[in-house]
């Protein structure tokens, strides 16, 4: 059974000191995560950041609070579509990505490689315009969201192309993101998310498949709704779903898109991970693997990519264990 491992800076301290190993890579062998990832770093902005602000995003929103953070403004709201193309977008040419291709062949054929940009234009869109405004203008003003999503689109593209030019011979699986659900169910309705968001996820997946990789989406949430959809504009699989959101019934989904598209993830990190004993993550984590791996077209791992501080190392141990104990076709 391939394995996915996702985790936070903090939580990966953590299991650093529980297990004593402080080797990266030695950590995730012992895990048995299958995957590796490359990615650039953003080009660098040398304006200082205002007080209460710690980061500035490529587009130039700056945000503030804990972790990733809230933006403090929003730069496109109340804007023209005038305004929109007037925007000093970033240069896709800025991002260094000298060092992808050295990266992704130093683990090729030994495990599979993501590479490519996040790519998370739906949460920039709501970072530069607001969420209740753009949901509006969706309504009242496509125009101006079409001009937003295309030059943000317009951006990734480009950075992916760049590194998939240089280095996608050695890199299996351009790996986005973007959150398109709740606990209660999608962002938005299937069908302003045909309207807005199909065509530039089938963008990014034609980009995909036209350098040989596959294509994963990560989306937290409830968005069932929105699976035709994504299945439809070429994604192959998607990462991690959240059996505690409205919709994502495991049994459910492996019925009614397993033969579909490939899911990632289904081990419950809002609850049984955290709140759960070792024992009850084991009862739980064979219970996913019933559902899920008949068939094929399952990754196990957390049902989010970036498991918390708070998860006890031991629990999370206990799953991938349990994984590699009972996760085998015969």
């Amino acid at each position: 059974m391939p394995v996915w491992c996702g985790a936070s800076p903090e939580f990966w301290e953590k299991l650093k000191r529980f297990t004593g190993i402080q080797d990266d890579e030695a950590l995730r062998v012992r895990i048995g995560d299958d995957f590796r990832r490359v990615r650039p770093d953003p080009p660098p902005d040398p304006r200082p950041l205002p007080p209460g602000v710690h980061r500035r995003t490529v587009f130039g929103i700056e945000r503030t609070g804990l972790g990733y953070g809230q933006p403090v403004g929003h730069p496109l709201a109340g804007k023209t579509v005038a305004d929109v193309h007037a925007y000093p977008w970033p240069d896709p040419a800025a991002v260094d990505i000298s060092g992808q291709r050295e990266q992704a062949a130093a683990w090729h054929d030994k495990y599979a490689i993501l590479g490519g940009d996040w790519s998370p234009f739906w949460h920039d869109a709501i970072d530069l315009v607001g969420m209740e405004e753009l949901y509006l203008r969706m309504y009242d003003e496509p125009e101006f969201v079409d001009a937003v999503m295309g030059h943000l689109v317009d951006y990734y593209f480009e950075v992916s192309r760049r590194i998939f030019d240089a280095a996608g011979d050695v890199i299996d699986i351009f790996f986005i993101g973007n959150d398109f659900g709740s606990q209660t169910g999608p962002l938005l309705s299937p069908g302003l998310f045909r309207r807005f968001i199909y065509p530039h996820l089938k963008s990014l997946a034609d980009l995909g498949h036209d350098y040989g990789m596959k294509v994963m989406l990560h989306c937290c949430g409830g968005f069932e709704p929105l699976l035709p959809s994504m299945i439809e504009a070429g994604v192959d699989a998607v990462h991690a779903i959240q059996p505690c959101c409205a919709g994502m019934d495991l049994a459910t989904l492996k019925k009614r898109y397993g033969r579909q598209i490939v899911f990632n993830g289904a081990i419950d990190s809002q609850h049984v991970l955290i709140e759960g004993t070792p024992e009850t993550v084991r009862r739980e984590v064979r219970k996913v693997l019933e559902i899920m791996m008949p068939g094929g077209g399952y990754i196990a791992g957390a049902s989010h990519d970036y498991i918390l501080e708070e998860t006890p190392a031991e629990n999370v141990l206990a799953m991938f264990d349990t994984v590699f104990e009972y996760g085998r076709y015969h």
